[in-house]
């Protein structure tokens, strides 16, 4: 098959492998990393890592130290054993982007003065400031946390983004800021993630405008939030906000010291109806064809890859190469084999290329990536799960 296509090197790249196999153009992710520190218009950016699941491109991006470099600088992690794992590799910085109730990873912390330097706890309950200390045991440690702040908009009855911290308020805040401190918690960083800016595509006009107003509404309640927080804790090493869509109303939040970005890395389909940025599929999986059912269709292996969120056609994977191609209503992407409409000159044994509808989930179904570069050249490095590791 004659490619011409981002694809094709990709596809000539890997030319003497089996599929399945997911490969990752390495010009397309340095150009999507340098793209987002531009965004980010000086505000350092933490990596999400979530969003990217393999060592090898998070060293990419913030260096063999897994720490800062050109722009990037700390990583967010999803639990607490992902995080202590990074720490022992090497990285230096390390906020949790969610509570974690994993006792026995919380008392590894708690004995390594290493682990408490690095890692800085995510918190909005007074629950878990009494599972923290329970799990830690001694009442001389103290962790590092964060306190994570609901971004969400509010308009009467209506609630516009993801159900996630139950702190909302600048008393709310303080108050348990307070409890922290008094629990011997050093309270570092205040975090407030607005999903509803950064995770919605901004191509309808009431998008935009729902994005412009929640903007409005979180710049003003972050700003009495800090000012409370900080009445009771001094400075504030971490002001966190924003995501891939959302950088440049963090950059421009007064209070914010960094933003965190990981899937504007790899770009999955989720991105793709964005206008304020024009990122770069860097993330591409190819499976074999091993059937041709009908006339005009073909079904290839597996490709049940589906995306978390809300079930629907957002969360499945797009077949982008051959173009053409699309999956069937009937069956949609299967877990051992997928049939596809609107094939013309495919036989068994070709292959088909796929993006995924989210960034780093997508390591979760591969033992190991392979990263071309712009020179043709490849190299396969694991993914978590090639490392052995599952994180939840």
């Amino acid at each position: 098959m004659s490619v011409t296509s981002p694809i094709a090197p990709l596809h000539a790249a890997t030319a003497d492998l089996d599929p399945p196999l997911a490969a990752v153009d390495l010009t397309a992710l340095r150009a999507n990393a340098a793209d987002l520190v531009r965004r980010a218009a000086g505000r350092p950016i933490r990596v999400a890592s979530k969003s990217v699941r393999c060592r090898a491109v998070l060293e990419e991006v913030l260096g063999a130290g897994l720490t800062a470099v050109g722009g990037f600088a700390g990583l967010m992690s999803y639990s607490l054993s992902e995080a202590i794992w990074l720490v022992r590799q090497g990285a230096r910085d390390v906020l949790l982007g969610y509570p974690s109730a994993d006792r026995t990873a919380l008392a590894e912390l708690g004995g390594d003065p290493v682990l408490l330097g690095a890692i800085t706890l995510m918190i909005d309950d007074v629950a878990q400031l009494d599972l923290v200390r329970a799990a830690v045991g001694s009442a001389t440690v103290h962790p590092r946390v964060c306190l994570d702040v609901d971004a969400s908009l509010r308009i009467g009855p209506v609630h516009l983004g993801v159900r996630r911290s139950p702190i909302r308020t600048p008393e709310q805040a303080a108050e348990l800021a307070e409890t922290a401190v008094a629990r011997g918690f050093r309270v570092v960083g205040l975090m407030t993630y607005e999903a509803q800016i950064a995770g919605l595509p901004d191509t309808s006009l009431p998008v935009r405008l729902v994005k412009k107003a929640s903007a409005r509404e979180i710049g003003r309640r972050r700003g009495a939030v800090l000012d409370a927080v900080r009445a009771v804790t001094g400075p504030l090493e971490i002001v966190n906000s924003g995501g891939t869509g959302s950088i440049e109303l963090s950059a421009a939040a007064p209070g914010v010291t960094e933003i965190t970005a990981g899937s504007g890395l790899y770009v999955p389909t989720l991105f793709d109806g964005y206008r304020s940025f024009r990122p770069r599929p860097a993330l591409y999986f190819a499976l074999p064809i091993l059937r041709r059912p009908a006339s005009g269709m073909v079904t290839v292996f597996a490709g049940g890859y589906i995306a978390s969120g809300p079930a629907g056609a957002s969360r499945v994977p797009e077949p982008v190469w051959p173009k053409g191609l699309r999956l069937l209503g009937t069956e949609g992407a299967g877990e051992v084999q997928t049939p596809l409409a609107g094939a013309a000159d495919l036989s068994i044994g070709d292959r088909v290329w796929f993006r995924h509808a989210k960034a780093g989930e997508l390591c979760e179904r591969f033992d190991r990536l392979y990263l071309v570069d712009g020179d043709g050249s490849r190299v396969a490095v694991p993914t978590y799960r090639g490392e052995g590791k599952c994180f939840g």
